[in-house]
């Protein structure tokens, strides 16, 4: 009796609380039946059970990196499939983990910074087309020139390894699969893979040597398709790019651009002098994608290194003399300054005159304050003078977002980034500040970008 008591013990134990156990038999007596209720153990939640659960944008963003990772294939829809738990799976065991189909947080935020270098390696960024409106996702690293007219776009690399381009015309009565078949008998093709559907298709295949990627669709009469061709040696290179292309592409946008609009042809900034020997703290998005870079009376200058987090940019001139470079020393923060820089040749009917503007700080981050109200622009780049007369920071105008969410600074346009990372920014770079003037004036050059 002990024994069987024991082990009703442990079988109770084994079931959990909830099982029902054998009641102790009297002697004499009939023993009762009694049924136990099995208990099962929790369901283990599934790999695509787990993405489910998350929010859209999170898919999105998940399918977005595994295909600049080149472990995803498919649409970025950030609809859950077999094929996205299988290039999380595939990911993890390429990274000798265990392929669960599930990223712990240590690997998701590996893979979020792998797609991001992948990403910045080949300056990926959303353009419109200036022609038609149309948005695409360039590799402009890749693909640095651009040329225009009434019939779209064309952006290739310089020795045309590379190239990406944007057709549009105008068709009575067009459909996806008429359109398909068109593109398919263009002189050299031969399709490997074809999808139609009512309102775009897709093709891909051999164009000669190289590979190419085409998608188009169209509305009303105007039809729009983007081709993209590539060197079969640019394969691993370009691939994860067409899928993330492939995704971004808007023939028909809706709405306004998301984001920062296109940047100028032609653009102006302020630049300060920190060294005798020609060493310029300027503005990062101002001198980025730049054919050439002039500083105003002294000729072109080199990029040499840029902050992403604050949008700085170190710019060098070269042989020049006379240099009156501003001591970057600092005092305590204050609540206002004066901004001193050179506006647009537009804003001032194109002299090229220093002026000041005044603005008031308000801190936003440990390195970056709101300024109100934002210079004129062409200030950007300028350097802050405090109420004593010392460098506080260089102001920053930010482009103005057509659409999408709200900046970290929502009641600005410019922001004001603090001495002290600036100096660290031109430590980090070997630059040795050695300015011992504090006439801001005789410091600030005119910086002009070239992109066309």
């Amino acid at each position: 009796m002990r024994s069987m008591l024991a082990a009703t013990l442990m079988l109770a134990s084994a079931t959990g609380a909830n099982a029902q156990m054998t009641a102790p038999q009297v002697p004499g007596t009939k023993p009762k039946t009694v049924q136990t209720v099995p208990i099962k153990p929790p369901a283990v939640q599934t790999p695509s059970e787990t993405a489910d659960a998350m929010a859209q944008a999170e898919r999105l963003s998940l399918q977005s990196d595994l295909a600049w990772v080149g472990q995803y294939n498919g649409a970025i829809t950030g609809d859950v499939s077999e094929r996205m738990v299988n290039a999380i799976k595939e990911y993890q065991k390429a990274k000798g983990g265990k392929p669960t189909g599930v990223l712990n947080p240590q690997e998701r935020a590996a893979l979020a910074e792998t797609a991001r270098r992948k990403q910045d390696g080949v300056g990926w960024k959303i353009v419109m087309e200036p022609t038609s409106g149309a948005r695409l996702g360039i590799p402009a690293k890749l693909v640095p020139q651009q040329a225009s007219d009434g019939n779209g776009s064309k952006w290739t690399s310089p020795t045309g390894t590379v190239q990406v381009l944007l057709s549009r015309r105008k068709e009575a009565g067009p459909t996806t699969a008429k359109l398909a078949d068109a593109e398919k008998k263009e002189p050299n093709r031969k399709v490997d893979y074809t999808v139609v559907k009512p309102d775009f298709f897709v093709l891909s295949g051999l164009q000669g040597l190289k590979k190419f990627y085409v998608r188009g669709t169209f509305k009303g009469d105007e039809v729009r398709i983007m081709t993209i061709l590539y060197d079969q040696a640019m394969e691993n290179t370009v691939e994860p790019v067409v899928i993330a292309m492939s995704s971004a592409f808007n023939a028909f946008p809706s709405t306004p651009m998301a984001g920062p609009p296109p940047r100028k042809n032609v653009e102006y900034g302020t630049g300060v002098v920190v060294s005798d020997d020609g060493a310029i703290l300027a503005d990062r998005l101002v001198t980025d994608s730049c054919l050439a870079i002039t500083i105003a009376g002294y000729g072109n200058a080199d990029r040499l290194a840029e902050d992403k987090e604050h949008d700085l940019a170190l710019l060098h001139i070269y042989g020049a003399r006379g240099l009156k470079p501003l001591s970057l020393a600092s005092g305590a923060a204050k609540t206002s300054v004066d901004v001193i820089g050179i506006a647009d040749p537009q804003s001032q009917g194109g002299a090229a005159g220093v002026s000041s503007a005044k603005g008031a700080l308000a801190p936003v981050t440990s390195s970056d304050s709101a300024l109100s109200p934002p210079p004129a622009v062409g200030f950007s780049g300028a350097p802050a003078i405090d109420g004593d007369g010392k460098f506080a920071g260089i102001a920053l105008l930010k482009p103005a977002m057509v659409a999408g969410p709200a900046t970290s600074v929502p009641s600005s346009q410019a922001v004001m980034v603090a001495a002290e990372t600036a100096r660290d920014f031109l430590k980090a770079n070997g630059v040795g500040a050695n300015g011992t003037s504090t006439d801001a004036k005789a410091a600030v050059v005119r910086v002009i970008c070239v992109r066309k």
